[in-house]
């Protein structure tokens, strides 16, 4: 069975999926046998022929090379752009546990190494009618640890102390703190990252400035998150 990791974020549109395509990218780029998983995946666009195309799996796996076929990586696409509970609910499509635990398995037969994304930030509802399920009920049901992703700029402080906390309430580990948007030299950054460390007492290991096409950690490192 593989060795994986979970990467969620702090919030939509923090580029969780660009970070996540260069971490997969460096698995690639030593040899590693990996693979992507997004348990749901909602605002796809049609092919001409109707057929709907997983956005953020086909970022990865262009960034990264992986040879994982596009169609196993998410088991539900939705077009609407809104949460996957609701995108579900709107196109009458409602997500069952066993099928994301049972696709998810199947990846993990395969592959050596599998890096998960979450949806949104943690608090994402993948379902929310007579059955409710979050993101956590997933990272549970397989005991996966995560990587935080979060935007270095304004409110940066807030957003990764309330997920932190969240998720240490929760009892869901979190190996480290990945920051994007990052610009050298920029003291508001500089700060927050500083700040973020001191407050949740999580370490920073690794800063992406917009264009990077390269992940600044050690793949040694890199390695070590994934259980």
């Amino acid at each position: 069975m593989s060795k994986n990791l979970f990467i969620t974020g702090t919030g939509t549109g923090i580029g969780k999926t660009y970070v996540t395509g260069l971490i997969v990218k460096k698995l690639q780029d030593n040899t590693v046998n990996s693979a992507y998983y997004k348990a749901a995946m909602s605002g796809n666009d049609r092919r001409a022929d109707g057929v709907l195309i997983p956005g953020d799996a086909l970022h990865v796996k262009t960034v990264s090379g992986i040879k994982q076929p596009l169609e196993e990586m998410c088991p539900y696409l939705y077009e609407t752009a809104v949460s996957p509970h609701l995108a579900a609910r709107i196109e009458g499509r409602p997500i069952e546990m066993d099928h994301l635990l049972r696709t998810f398995d199947g990846i993990c037969g395969r592959y050596d190494y599998v890096t998960a994304e979450g949806s949104g930030g943690i608090l994402c509802p993948l379902r929310f009618d007579k059955k409710k399920i979050l993101l956590e009920d997933f990272i549970k049901a397989r005991n996966l640890s995560c990587l935080m992703v979060a935007d270095a700029g304004l409110g940066a402080i807030n957003a990764v102390v309330l997920t932190a906390e969240y998720m240490k309430t929760h009892h869901i580990p979190v190996k480290g703190i990945i920051f994007n948007h990052y610009i050298p030299g920029n003291t508001l950054h500089e700060d927050n990252l500083l700040m973020c460390e001191l407050i949740t007492g999580l370490k920073v290991l690794a800063y992406v400035k917009d264009g990077d096409s390269d992940l600044d950690i050690p793949f040694e490192l890199l390695e070590t998150l994934y259980e």
